[in-house]
């Protein structure tokens, strides 16, 4: 299991990750205040604008003060390596 930094110290699973998204829209905005409500969201932010919005396979909602660029970059990177350890593991 690969986990993904985040940003400030804070992790999630690489493979629980469903979608990553910007907070600017109306529809993010309902979706956060809805998992608010609900008691879904996990704000990560440490008191920061929120920058990304991680949206997890158990419907929680992860608020982060990294851009969602620099996650996806993260996410990219953890999968190349899945793919190599899974080759590696064939051989």
């Amino acid at each position: 299991m690969k986990f993904i930094n985040i940003g400030f110290g804070n992790m999630v699973a690489a493979n629980r990750v469903v979608a990553l998204a910007s907070p600017d829209s109306a529809p993010m905005k309902r979706l956060i205040q809805e998992a608010r409500d609900n008691g879904r969201v996990i704000d990560v932010t440490c008191g920061r604008r929120t920058r990304a919005v991680i949206i997890t396979d158990s419907e929680h909602v992860i608020l982060s003060a990294i851009q969602a660029e620099t996650i996806s970059n993260r996410l990219d990177d953890s999968q190349d390596t899945d793919l190599e350890e899974t080759a590696e593991e064939q051989e």
